[in-house]
């Protein structure tokens, strides 16, 4: 990795820190002449003065102003050797002289090289003048590029992302599932393009427009292509970039956004998951958040207060609308609110058209198949799917991606990895049996979606699994339908009871059972489709602040709770009575689609149907008069 000058003198300063302690520890007091004339021992003042009395020192050289000595002795506890000893002596001895005199010893007095100075002022002046300079570019540096470290001198400074001609590389027709919206901010790109077709009526450019719609469904991607195609100066920031631990400070950030913004007028600045700043204000166990609601202020403040911001358009995305601050949400701050849904069939077709164009598609596959296999898919998820299917065709070494490798990416997105094949054994023979029973109860359904595939590999944590693919969006459901999928949601432990017994049923209906349940519950408390009337008996949302399921209670008596588990067990009972029905009735066939699952591992859903037709007329009438 190559470093910029600016990185190396960063990492660098702390290095010659160290260097310059371990410097002055140790080359500076060994420079100059005693390091020329280095002592074989060292000696006490006492002890010298001892061998001075006994006429053992020849020759003493003094240095460091005094304070160090180098003498030359010779005498019996030496052996007779001359030897260089060094003497640290006292501050203060006056007597020293006079008694090197008196002994006859040869002394000399040793200034301070120049050298030993000049080391000396370096250590003194340079160090400091290197720490200063290094604390100065930090703080340049803080300054000039917002989220670097040391930026204590600009918590106040917005960390918007400026772009005076936002090349995003995104256009309208790169997003596609959102006709909609494409045409309310093809609107806003005519206001600031050519804003006098508009005031030439009396019309105001819109102050603000909310994106609201479920994760994946391009609500970003859908604000680059509004700045690619404005060709005005563009201002990116999540909403969370404004909010800190310190009071103020989020505040601060949006004043100094909105001026920057002010000062680029005509722009728009672009603020993605608005709702970790703009949620209702004192709400949540134990109140408000003293930043967060002063930062909500400020902006509120900002869009819609006394000096306005003629120019500013604020677009901003969340999906979480319903926690947002109702000022928040008023007409002269966000006067629009987009809706962005997942996508219809029309719409997962031309997403699919946008995301096919840079692959090599085999002429045999069908995007119109896929994009009906695919309801309630985002363009997120659709952007996957065919990028699994990318590389799923790169891993197998073929040229072209083909439907195989789409419907495999298809399975892998919607449950998960493919598993181990199981063995042929018992267990498998109990899943086949588990999952021709969901598969033959709804196709022989009138309401029920055909089957699409029944597939005994392993994906995720289920050990096989059914398809089914509805024929069309549906945005309603009948009763009808709902029992439907009650009823072939209960076919597998049908099929478990009717051929193996009471006493080997297994776990695998757990979630169908939760399902089961929970359909049948929502149509007796939300959907009055129950003896006990059209009755709306459970509240549709809930304190979101609260984990919505908190502080909740029934908004009717305890008669009317008995009355509502009383009919979700009689619409359950009656709907496995059904599945049961349809299992003994068709046993035979049943029997010929395990043995060829078994042996394939997979049935196509045309394939299972004209299995079945051979045995019975499809699909059968179910009368559900009884079931409510």
């Amino acid at each position: 990795m190559k470093l910029s000058w600016k990185q190396i003198l960063l990492w660098s300063l702390p290095i010659v820190v160290v260097i310059f302690f371990i410097w002055q520890g140790f080359v500076v007091p060994s420079s100059g002449e005693i390091g020329k004339n280095i002592a074989n021992s060292r000696m006490t003042y006492g002890r010298f003065l001892e061998y001075l009395d006994m006429g053992w020192v020849k020759k003493v050289d003094l240095y460091d102003s005094g304070h160090t000595a180098i003498i030359e002795a010779m005498g019996p506890e030496l052996g007779n050797r001359l030897q260089r000893i060094r003497v640290e002596l006292p501050a203060s001895a006056p007597d020293l002289i006079a008694k090197l005199k008196a002994f006859n010893v040869d002394f000399d007095a040793h200034p301070a090289g120049n050298s030993v100075v000049i080391w000396s002022l370096l250590g003194n002046l340079l160090f400091p003048l290197i720490l200063v300079i290094g604390i100065a570019f930090l703080f340049r540096r803080s300054n000039n590029a917002p989220g670097g470290p040391g930026q204590a001198m600009s918590f106040g400074k917005s960390k918007a992302n400026f772009q005076m001609e936002a090349k995003t590389g995104v256009e309208f027709d790169d997003v596609a599932g959102v006709e909609e919206a494409k045409e309310e901010f093809q609107e806003v790109v005519t206001f600031l393009k050519e804003p006098e077709c508009f005031t030439a009526v009396g019309a105001s450019i819109p102050k603000g427009v909310l994106l609201v719609g479920p994760p994946g469904t391009g609500k970003t991607l859908l604000a680059k292509a509004i700045a690619g195609e404005a060709g005005v100066p563009f201002f990116s920031i999540s909403g969370s970039e404004f909010v800190e631990m310190f009071v103020g400070v989020g505040a601060s950030r949006v004043r100094d956004l909105f001026k920057k913004a002010k000062e680029n007028a005509p722009c728009i600045v672009f603020i993605d998951e608005i709702d970790a700043v703009g949620r209702q204000r004192g709400t949540g166990i134990g109140g408000g958040n003293d930043e967060r609601e002063q930062t909500l202020n400020q902006l509120l403040t900002e869009m819609d207060g006394f000096e306005g911001n003629t120019g500013i358009i604020v677009i901003a995305a969340t999906n979480r609308a319903d926690i947002l601050d109702s000022a928040l949400l008023r007409p002269g701050r966000f006067d629009r609110q987009v809706s962005v849904d997942i996508p219809d069939f029309k719409g997962r077709l031309s997403i699919l058209n946008v995301h096919s164009r840079n692959k090599q598609m085999n002429s045999q596959v069908s995007l119109e198949t896929i994009a009906r296999r695919t309801p309630g898919f985002s363009g997120a998820d659709l952007a996957n799917l065919m990028n699994e299917a990318a590389i799923l065709t790169a891993r197998l070494r073929k040229d072209s991606i083909s439907m195989q490798e789409i419907d495999k990416a298809i399975d892998r997105v919607v449950a998960g990895m493919e598993g181990v094949p199981l063995v042929d054994s018992k267990t498998k023979r109990l899943i086949a049996y588990h999952e021709v029973g969901h598969a033959i109860v709804g196709t022989l359904l009138k309401y029920h979606d055909p089957v699409q595939k029944v597939t005994l590999i392993p994906r995720g944590q289920a050990r096989g699994l059914t398809w089914f693919m509805p024929s069309e969006d549906q945005t309603l459901i009948s009763r009808a339908q709902i029992l439907a999928r009650i009823v072939a949601a209960l076919g597998g432990r049908a099929a478990e009871e009717v051929v193996f017994g009471d006493a080997e049923v297994t776990t695998g209906a757990g979630n169908d059972l939760q399902q089961v349940t929970s359909m049948a519950r929502q149509m007796v408390t939300r959907f009055g489709m129950s003896n006990i009337g059209p009755l709306s008996l459970e509240s549709q949302g809930g304190d979101p602040f609260l984990g919505r399921s908190m502080n909740t209670s029934s908004d009717y008596s305890d008669s009317v709770a008995t009355s509502v588990d009383g009919q979700v067990k009689q619409i359950v009972d009656a709907c496995h009575t059904q599945a049961i029905d349809i299992i003994v009735d068709n046993r035979v066939v049943i029997d010929r689609l395990v043995d060829l699952l078994i042996e394939k591992e997979t049935i196509d859903g045309q394939e299972f149907r004209n299995i079945v037709e051979e045995y019975s007329s499809l699909p059968e009438t179910i009368s559900y008069e009884s079931y409510c």
